[in-house]
């Protein structure tokens, strides 16, 4: 039989005494069937069975699962921080104060939204990848956390490996929207009139790399058009020039364009989600016209990695709770929104599936950031 580990060996009213972890007793005696003696400080022997010790031992070492349970149970006992990786004001923005009123009330303690905006998203990530991974700094993620994985050449972090997907929240539809000088009132004439005339439409976006940019890519990668990229800085100057006919084509967020089409500033060609939207029932989807095709803009809730699954259980519940009030649904669907409701290992799966869809199309454009 080898040595009992050199834990801590200590004087005691002039008697050596070693103290060593329960656990390691069980390793050393365990399959010699030889039985355990405990001593007291006094001196006192009590014999055990070998049996007897072995169930001793086995609760001693589930109290570390115990107490993680009961501290996932009080959680969350101080204020949440919640990083929003763009400026206030946005759809994502409102998005996440309005989880973040709803978490706040249902777990009793203030969930806040702190804005890091810049670095195209990758700033804010970065901050909760190096947080401790309690629970208490959290990360709205999105379609843009998807895209950067190849964007970037260096990022400081692997985005699939170091954040640990909670929940989904929504999905928000883009719009093919074009000037009304365009000669095309559907897909197809649209389609049919970029093949005839390769490079004469200018397609506008937020930003190299940004939804609305590599949803226009994704198009012209799955049809074999050609249209000419115009990257602004951010999605009101892009729109502001298809109104004014300098550009003849975007993918806008429905948010930021809906208003315009309504009052027919603009004309609405599709929605590119799987679906057709609620706020544009007479919209058809892309998919009817080009086969598979479908890009959105999506949002969840992330944090770091090693995060203990008792507290993310936790914040999935509360998230898909919300996601089922009908008045959280109503919200989510005036900011453009669908409820995107399921387990982490569903949103694992959507960050997964559109890591390698976006990479595929960043890889196609040769897109680069500024």
């Amino acid at each position: 039989m080898s040595a009992l580990p050199p834990i801590t060996d200590i004087r005691c009213r002039g008697r050596h005494v070693r103290f060593v972890p329960i656990t390691e007793i069980v390793a050393l005696f365990r399959g010699t069937g030889i039985g355990i003696a405990l001593v007291s400080s006094g001196g006192i022997v009590m014999k055990l069975p070998r049996r007897h010790f072995l169930h001793l031992a086995a609760g001693a070492a589930a109290l570390p699962a115990v107490s993680r349970m009961a501290w996932a149970q009080a959680y969350p006992t101080r204020p949440v921080r919640w990083i929003v990786c763009v400026a206030p004001g946005g759809t994502l923005d409102i998005t996440a104060r309005l989880m973040g009123q709803w978490l706040s009330d249902r777990l009793a303690q203030q969930f806040v939204i702190e804005n890091r905006p810049g670095g195209g998203n990758n700033i804010g990530t970065e901050t909760v990848v190096r947080a401790p991974a309690d629970g208490y700094t959290l990360l709205l993620v999105s379609a843009a956390n998807a895209i950067n994985a190849t964007l970037y050449d260096k990022l400081n972090f692997n985005f699939i490996r170091d954040i640990a997907p909670v929940a989904s929240i929504s999905r928000v539809p883009l719009v093919m929207a074009v000037n009304p000088s365009v000669p095309a009132r559907t897909v197809p004439e649209f389609i049919a009139y970029a093949k005839t005339n390769p490079g004469k439409f200018s397609m506008a976006s937020g930003g190299n790399g940004s939804p609305a940019h590599v949803a226009g890519e994704l198009l012209k990668m799955m049809v074999g058009i050609d249209m000419v990229h115009v990257p602004y800085r951010g999605g009101a100057l892009a729109l502001t020039d298809l109104l004014g006919g300098q550009v003849q084509v975007i993918f806008s967020p429905m948010p930021e364009v809906i208003e315009t089409i309504k009052a027919g500033k603009v004309r609405a060609l599709a929605v590119t989600t799987a679906a057709r939207s609620e706020a544009l029932p007479d919209i058809p989807t892309m998919g009817e016209f080009v086969p598979g095709y479908e890009a959105s803009t999506w949002n969840g809730l992330g944090a770091p990695k090693n995060t203990p699954v008792e507290i993310v259980a936790k914040l999935n519940g509360a998230i898909n709770a919300a996601l089922a009030d009908p008045k959280i649904k109503a919200r989510l669907a005036a900011l453009g929104g669908m409820s995107l409701a399921g387990s982490p290992a569903d949103f694992s799966k959507l960050i997964a599936d559109e890591t390698e869809k976006w990479a595929k199309v960043v890889k196609f454009s040769g897109a680069k950031v500024d």
